[in-house]
């Protein structure tokens, strides 16, 4: 936990820092401003686009009566991908971008539907065949 901490916190700041001074050297200081801000008012506006998306399948699963549990995780996802683009720097909105476009996102859920099933159960879940279970009638 701490590696990730020290990774969000230290690592990720100077790789921003660097790809920005890279670009920078370039396409010059305000090229590079002006695109970053490019990616934030982009970034908002396909994030909002999508979340309005999440939350009516939400809906409609909800209105089904299924369990929503895809459109959750997406939401959740979308909502990352929001935060990242918020912060200023190429790599995080690269990986915002990644998250808030469809095809991408349902890899992203996919690997967070695996991870959280190998978090709870601790492991795929073990194939049972045992027989009809047994019924005690009163």
């Amino acid at each position: 936990m701490l590696a990730l901490i020290a990774l969000a916190f230290i690592v990720l700041p100077l790789v921003e820092i660097y790809v920005i001074v890279q670009v920078g050297s370039a396409i010059g200081a305000l090229n590079t401003i002006g695109l970053l801000v490019l990616f934030s008012i982009g970034g908002a506006w396909l994030a909002k686009q999508q979340g309005f998306w999440v939350l009516r399948r939400l809906r409609e699963q909800l209105d089904a009566g299924r369990m929503p549990t895809n459109e959750v995780i997406d939401a959740g996802l979308v909502l990352l991908g929001a935060i990242l683009l918020i912060f200023p720097g190429f790599v995080t909105d690269a990986f915002g971008l990644l998250l808030l476009f469809p095809p991408t996102r349902a890899l992203a859920r996919t690997l967070v539907k695996r991870r959280f099933r190998l978090q709870v159960y601790g492991g795929p879940p073990a194939r049972r065949d045992d027989g009809p279970p047994d019924v005690i009638d009163v």
